[in-house]
């Protein structure tokens, strides 16, 4: 990964690239520290330093940066986003005029990302205000009565903030697009992957000071050999051969060739741990502006309030395995792919085009998720089973969602410059 880098910087254009890059990315994390219009930044600080970043706001805090709890310009961070990406490819599936754009090629994806830029700016107006609301009402920092509002009265000084955060999410949008445009890798992946990485130093040293060296060093070690094992799953992949029949078009001949279909083991990604964390999240929401006396809320603070129960972990696991199965379902047709096949004359050996064809797709997919909904379960639970073994904080650094974006944004960005290094030396050896 290293040299790549540095063969990188020697290459002038792959070089501009990547300044462009962390120019960018600098004034992102600087934009995540600059508090909003009406902030007071004081008392925000001391009620942050007396809480942990855990509870309601875990996930979304975790997209921030630490940004979302000291109420930054980007304090909603590249989360509106992802959500409304989520949105929009369920929706594919649901809605057949979208599942048409879809086939339509890039006119097509470019409308559909028109669509998901308008519906993160409604998802951002929504959160901010959300967010505006619970700052107001000091409710935004449990355990902290200090007002986060130097004038919490003030309609002006909501809409202030609302149309700030608002922007700040535009302007992220922009940064990412500049980035996959300008730059090297997906920017808004590099944009999560920044985002993650910034609080992953003060989470792993917060650990030493808690628990010591010794507990330090065993959660240091431990995580490089979670890393591995995570670098190793995410590039493991089942490779479908597909073979091409020769065909004559006039008087060329066509096809042919033979290829593979990549079927990767964590063919979900990290979509669904998302869904799992926030319609667990759903809950404690519910018991925390509702009766706490009630059965409902004893019941949530009981098993759910914190994580570390094990009918919690339980259902978490459970729900990443199925959110896992249906994603994978919604992203990967069988039918379409074999149909695909057919029609431009490809064929799996000893397997006839059609509907056999589709058969062994699902077959195989449902053989290969299985194995990838229990890595994700398990990796999920690594900062849960931490947090009751040795006390940590929710946001444990070697596991859950900071460590699949760290290591999946890390490898594509690495993979994307070794193509482009590989490109420029075919080039200088065919000059």
């Amino acid at each position: 990964m290293l040299g790549a880098f540095a063969n990188a910087f020697r290459t002038p254009d792959l070089r501009r690239k990547l300044l462009f890059v962390m120019l960018i990315l600098t004034i992102f994390r600087l934009g995540s520290q600059v508090p909003a219009p009406g902030v007071n930044s004081g008392n925000v600080q001391a009620c942050f330093a007396q809480i942990e970043n855990e509870g309601l706001y875990g996930l979304i805090n975790l997209f921030s940066g630490g940004a979302l709890l000291q109420l930054t310009i980007f304090a909603l961070g590249i989360m509106p986003y992802i959500t409304a990406s989520i949105i929009l490819q369920l929706l594919v599936v649901v809605i057949p005029r979208l599942e048409t754009l879809k086939k339509e090629g890039q006119a097509g994806q470019t409308k559909i990302t028109q669509y998901t830029r308008y519906l993160t700016l409604a998802l951002a107006i929504l959160q901010a205000t959300g967010i505006t609301a619970l700052a107001r009402n000091r409710a935004l920092l449990q355990g902290c009565d200090l007002p986060l509002l130097h004038n919490e009265d003030s309609l002006g000084t909501m809409v202030v903030m609302v149309i700030t955060m608002t922007a700040g999410t535009a302007v992220i949008m922009w940064f990412g697009e500049l980035i996959t445009d300008r730059g090297i890798g997906n920017g808004m992946s590099l944009l999560i992957f920044t985002q993650v990485v910034a609080t992953f130093p003060s989470s792993l040293w917060l650990v030493r000071e808690t628990q010591g060296w010794g507990v330090f060093t065993a959660v240091t070690v431990i995580g490089l050999i979670i890393i591995a094992a995570v670098i190793f799953i995410e590039q493991a992949q089942r490779r479908i051969p597909v073979q091409y029949a020769r065909r004559m078009v006039g008087r060329k001949m066509f096809g042919g060739s033979s290829t593979y279909i990549p079927l990767k083991v964590n063919q979900a990604g990290v979509i669904p741990v998302i869904f799992a964390s926030s319609l667990l999240y759903l809950p404690a929401m519910a018991a925390q502006f509702g009766d706490q006396g009630s059965w409902f809320g004893r019941f949530i603070n009981t098993y759910f309030a914190d994580g570390s129960h094990p009918l919690y972990m339980a259902v978490y696991f459970a729900m990443i395995i199925f959110f896992t199965y249906f994603y994978v379902a919604i992203t990967f047709n069988p039918v379409e792919v074999a149909d695909n096949m057919k029609k431009y004359g490809g064929f799996i050996p000893g397997i006839r085009a059609g509907k056999p064809t589709e058969e062994y797709l699902s077959y195989v997919l449902s053989r290969i998720t299985f194995p990838g909904s229990l890595y994700l379960g398990l990796i999920s639970l690594i900062p849960l089973v931490a947090f009751v073994l040795i006390d940590a904080n929710q946001n444990f650094p070697f596991g859950g969602v900071s460590i699949l974006i760290m290591v999946g944004v890390a490898l594509d960005t690495v993979k994307q410059i070794e193509s482009q290094l590989q490109q420029r030396n075919y080039e200088g050896f065919l000059r």
